[in-house]
């Protein structure tokens, strides 16, 4: 369990980063957004190592998702409106980042997150998710919702056993490994 997180993380404290890196778990969304929190969640995110697996994978780079994700966070803020200059100064960066290039980045990050819907959209549309050359995507996409699930129930439970953390730790390894065999373009071939 502890390969999950960097070495400056303490996992005992996760619940209080990153509660699996859901917005609404992780930070009090009824009020105005502790620049502090922001920043240790997305700290704790970049953190993870399938996200990091992921993010190599996906038409975002790290400060796109970033920027996006703070757009999206302060957007679900119920009790304050953010201007893009206050977003700006979420970012991990310590000085934070002038708002026209948080702007930029985030409408790169918006075309970018709206390209890889359509993508999906289109491959569904051709019928090309019932073929078995995107099989195993689908299978990886069902095994990190089993894993979100697991170490979710993990996180609420009050009971630690050795033999959890194991499970959670092997689920945690075969999702690194699939990932990092399906990143390969000729693997899609090979189906």
């Amino acid at each position: 369990m502890r390969r999950m997180f960097s070495k400056n993380i303490n996992p005992s404290k996760v619940d209080a980063y990153t509660k699996l890196y859901s917005l609404e778990r992780s930070i009090n969304l009824s009020i105005p957004i502790a620049k502090q929190s922001v920043k240790r969640w997305l700290t704790g995110l970049f953190s993870d190592p399938i996200t990091n697996s992921l993010l190599k994978n996906s038409h975002l780079t790290k400060t796109q998702l970033e920027t996006f994700l703070i757009d999206v966070l302060a957007g679900k803020t119920t009790r304050k409106f953010y201007t893009y200059e206050k977003k700006a100064k979420l970012r991990i960066i310590t000085s934070g980042v002038s708002r026209g290039s948080f702007n930029r980045t985030l409408a790169q990050a918006r075309k970018n997150v709206i390209k890889s819907i359509y993508t999906l959209i289109l491959l569904g549309y051709l019928g090309l998710f019932e073929t078995t050359n995107l099989e195993p995507y689908v299978e990886i996409a069902n095994k990190i919702q089993t894993y979100t699930e697991a170490y979710r129930e993990g996180l609420t439970s009050k009971k630690s056993s050795n033999e959890y953390l194991r499970i959670v730790s092997m689920l945690q390894t075969e999702i690194e490994k699939t990932l990092q065999q399906l990143s390969r373009p000729k693997e899609m071939s090979r189906r």
